[in-house]
């Protein structure tokens, strides 16, 4: 993910080079483009109402997941892996080789907004990546003043792979944490999910009760269907209130 966003960040002063490299791309393996409106024909999307997209880009997204699993260099793939693959995750084999199946989204507006946008940012801020753990790495930092701190940790009570470590000693933990945080003055906001599948998370729900909690609207879709999955709730809880 560092050399992800290293990769990206080289384009921060040169945005229209790095679409027109991912168009070059999505061009060569024929995937579609809504943004270009290089769309799925109308009689595959009449066919497939709810998963036309996967339909449509499989064949070539597995080409490109193939070129990329051979020589890993051209790090431009993987990110256009991230777009069209399965909820925009990142997964990898016991063998490092990115095997994420193919999602039911391609390259549109929102994708290229939050690329332009994210290349603005790197543009205007410096960013310094780290790879350690949470607690180490803010107990390193020597806090100023508007300093803030953002988490967005494993959600306890979902299956996704990076969740499988992450276990309630651990939340527990890191609502301490955050409790420390707050003591000292530094402004904190973090992401969580409360409610998913029958399941609930009352130690972050309890914990969350004495911050400002606010609601996330968030689509939870299955592979085989990408209609909005509404037994789902994810919040945002600070110790601030917004202004």
């Amino acid at each position: 993910m560092i050399l992800l966003h290293k990769e990206l960040g080289k384009y921060a002063n040169n945005p229209k080079q790095l679409i027109e490299e991912l168009y070059n791309i999505i061009d060569y393996y024929g995937l579609s483009c809504s943004y270009r409106e290089i769309n799925v024909p109308n009689e595959l999307k009449k066919k497939y109402v709810k998963t036309y997209y996967s339909k449509y880009n499989k064949d070539a997204y597995l080409r490109m997941r193939k070129d990329y699993n051979e020589n890993k260099d051209n790090v431009l793939l993987l990110y256009l892996l991230l777009v069209y693959g399965f909820n925009h995750m990142i997964r990898f084999n016991s063998k490092g080789d990115f095997n994420l199946p193919v999602g039911n989204v391609d390259f549109n507006k929102n994708v290229y907004t939050a690329l332009v946008n994210y290349l603005e940012f790197r543009k205007n801020n410096e960013t310094i990546f780290k790879n350690t753990d949470y607690k180490q790495f803010l107990n390193n930092i020597e806090f100023k003043e508007n300093d803030y701190v953002f988490l967005d940790p494993p959600y306890l009570i979902s299956m996704s792979e990076y969740n499988k470590l992450w276990n309630d000693k651990k939340e527990i933990e890191l609502c301490t944490f955050l409790d420390e945080l707050d003591e000292k003055g530094i402004k904190f906001g973090i992401t969580n999910l409360i409610k998913h599948k029958g399941k609930e998370n009352r130690t972050f729900i309890e914990w969350s009760k004495k911050y400002n909690v606010y609601n996330i609207n968030s689509n939870y879709i299955s592979f085989n269907d990408n209609t909005i999955k509404n037994n789902s709730k994810e919040i945002f809880v600070t110790n601030y209130k917004e202004i």
